[in-house]
């Protein structure tokens, strides 16, 4: 009797985590979203001007998510009606981005860079495409930096401000 029911609990558990390694951004996004728009969420309305004003403040990765699905000025087609109305009424943030898996493939293909610890790696080990990469990141220019040697001393003079205590 108990087989039966780990076997449904394992099912389960892998689905849930194909869903969300499967599309990261979108599901990431969503679920950042409905803590953001609160009871606004059950307004189609209201969702949609919220989801707009939340893509505008999103960079990366996750603002091409809003390009996708049209909550970007620029966006070419749109779709968030497919976004808000399933949310409005409580489906799983998981289940959506399968459902826009169908209609764009693209959704799905955006990953999460990995994220680089700079207080316990040595930077001399990265290779500098990754240290300009943490300065963008950032929000930080490196004018001039022609050399390796030149990105780790601007990464060093700023990181005090950008790391988290």
């Amino acid at each position: 009797m108990k087989g039966p029911l780990v076997l449904l609990c394992l099912a389960v558990a892998v689905s849930y985590i194909e869903a969300t390694s499967d599309c990261p951004v979108c599901v990431g996004v969503l679920t950042k979203f409905q803590e953001y728009a609160g009871k606004d969420v059950e307004d189609m309305e209201k969702s949609e001007a919220a989801l707009i004003k939340f893509c505008k403040t999103l960079k990366g990765k996750e603002d091409s998510f809003c390009y996708y699905i049209g909550a970007s000025e620029t966006s070419a087609t749109r779709i968030i009606g497919q976004v808000t109305k399933p949310l409005s009424y409580g489906k799983p943030v998981e289940k959506i981005c399968k459902d826009l898996k169908k209609k764009d493939t693209q959704i799905c293909e955006l990953k999460y860079e990995e994220k680089i610890d700079i207080s316990n790696i040595d930077l001399w080990t990265l290779p500098v495409k990754k240290l300009k990469k943490i300065l963008t990141g950032w929000g930080e220019h490196c004018k001039g930096c022609l050399e390796k040697s030149d990105l780790i001393a601007k990464i060093n003079q700023v990181k005090d401000s950008h790391l988290e205590l």
